[in-house]
């Protein structure tokens, strides 16, 4: 309930130093792969040459992490953020806010790019450290994040268990209220509620209100016995089977000149989109596939 709290009190222009200084903790997953026995040249040759396989475990895993990657709640939450961050430099009005520079678009650009390659870094290093540690030694069934610590500490040492318990309460202060921001524009924007962290409390209740609600459900699933490793996982899942249709409206908006205009998809943003939402709809449909088949 602290990081709703924080979010919910704490004006937007403070929160946002909040969270950018959280991130770094995501640093300690990158250090702590360097503090367990690994084999990197096994690690990079099954990372540029994988292994796809057709059985249900290895396709909810392949659609969890693709759901992971590209994950439907972060487009509320980086179209909802970019307003913000408008909204911070002054423009307070949609008329204000109408149109953007090249500059802008160059910025926003960048900020996209740049954050994914590096949240892909950290994802790649976790699942190198948890491959070569837990899995390594057959631990394969964590119920909850500090088991998780709890397990790496006799297979990695005391200095990266304490490396991974700091990147998982930094993940989780940085995760908590993103994920429940989202949820609350999300809702807000069906609604009509008034939104935006800009706000005061007694300016936008019931956006603020989902925000701690949402934090309130996730903190119940906890304590009513839910796996909340499970649970996070099928969500995981459910994201992935969700992603493509919406990546899918995106690829077609963002090439449809009579609403993009001139600011249309280059060649290169359309190769990977397009190979994005394919791929990610081919892992979906597969998924599907076998689940309606009944196979294992």
């Amino acid at each position: 309930m602290l990081t709703a709290a924080l979010e919910i009190i704490i004006p937007y222009k403070q929160y946002a130093k909040v969270l950018r200084i959280l991130t770094l903790t995501l640093l300690s997953y990158v250090l702590g792969a360097f503090f367990v026995s690994q084999d990197w040249g096994r690690a990079l040759r099954n990372t540029l040459v994988p292994t796809f396989h057709l059985d249900r475990k290895y396709l909810l895993n392949l659609v969890a992490i693709l759901g992971t990657t590209i994950t439907p709640y972060l487009f509320f939450w980086q179209a909802s953020e970019e307003v913000e961050e408008e909204i911070d430099e002054g423009k307070m009005t949609e008329t204000q806010r109408k149109g953007v520079s090249r500059t802008e678009l160059k910025w926003m650009h960048a900020d996209v790019t740049s954050g994914s390659f590096l949240s892909n870094i950290v994802f790649w290093f976790i699942v190198v450290t948890t491959a070569s540690t837990l899995n390594q030694n057959g631990i394969t069934n964590i119920d909850s994040a500090s088991r998780a610590a709890e397990a790496l500490r006799p297979l990695a040492g005391d200095f990266a268990y304490v490396l991974f318990a700091t990147g998982i309460i930094g993940t989780g202060m940085l995760a908590v209220p993103i994920l429940a921001g989202s949820a609350a524009y999300a809702i807000a924007e069906t609604f009509k509620f008034r939104e935006g962290l800009f706000l005061q409390l007694r300016q936008a209740p019931a956006f603020y209100g989902v925000i701690a609600l949402a934090t309130l459900i996730g903190a119940a699933i906890n304590l009513i016995g839910i796996n909340p490793i499970l649970a996070l996982y099928y969500a995981a899942v459910l994201n992935g089977l969700v992603a493509p249709l919406l990546l899918l409206m995106i690829m077609l908006i963002s090439n449809n000149r009579k609403i993009m205009q001139n600011e249309t998809n280059g060649r290169l943003a359309n190769i990977l989109g397009w190979i994005a939402t394919i791929a990610m709809g081919l892992a979906a449909a597969a998924l599907l596939f076998n689940l309606g088949l009944g196979k294992k």
